[in-house]
């Protein structure tokens, strides 16, 4: 039904769709972090964090490492950072397109 590639951007962008999947990679993005380090970052419980961890090395967007009784998370691709950003500067435009249309409603309604 769907070529494969775009079965593979399908399930790579739900693999981003949860908003502390995207806070974990932007943590990640920073460099190499182990679960209690991700955790100590967010300020959240271990078993949240571990779910979504898993979600994401699942969808291989990240992976682990054993380092004696830690397992350190990275991003699989480098170029997670440079989608994250291109997504923040879709946000900002849109914000503000947002912020544009709304001066242009009240300046109509003052008028």
């Amino acid at each position: 039904m769907y070529p494969d590639i775009q079965h593979f951007k399908a399930e790579f962008f739900k693999a981003l769709a949860h908003p502390l999947r995207i806070k974990i990679l932007e943590i990640l993005c920073e460099g190499d972090k182990t679960v209690n380090e991700i955790q100590a970052i967010l300020g959240t419980e271990g078993s949240s964090v571990s779910q979504q961890l898993a979600v994401l090395r699942n969808k291989n967007v990240v992976y682990g490492v054993k380092d004696g009784t830690s397992v350190i998370y990275s991003l699989r691709d480098p170029m997670i950072k440079d989608l994250l950003e291109v997504a923040k500067q879709i946000f900002n435009n849109h914000l503000v397109n947002s912020i544009s249309m709304l001066k242009n409603m009240k300046n109509q309604e003052s008028s």
